[in-house]
């Protein structure tokens, strides 16, 4: 089971690594706090001093069609907001 998904890079992201250094990462939607804390400092060699984790609910939409009413739904997403230890940063831009 991968834990982290993808790091989530947004102009509030952004913001909050800059100022923070909190690091905002999409999780999978079992992972708990104590899981996400271990796959970012075995992923990026940091130390995590808090484990923030929300869940998104899935958005749903009806759309009117010629063919009827078709309804769909987006899925539902679990995010984690990671803040490291002073002076600890992590450098996502480095592997593209």
């Amino acid at each position: 089971m991968s834990i982290l998904i993808k790091p989530i890079i947004t102009e509030k992201a952004t913001a909050d690594s800059e100022l923070r250094n909190c690091y905002t990462f999409a999780v999978n939607t079992k992972a708990n706090k104590v899981e996400i804390k271990k796959a970012v400092e075995a992923a990026y060699g940091v130390s995590v001093e808090k484990v923030r984790t929300i869940n998104v609910r899935p958005d749903r939409r009806t759309r009117h069609t010629k063919t009827g009413i078709q309804n769909g739904k987006t899925n539902a997403v679990k995010k984690a907001i990671v803040q490291l230890a002073e002076g600890e940063m992590i450098d996502l831009y480095s592997n593209m």
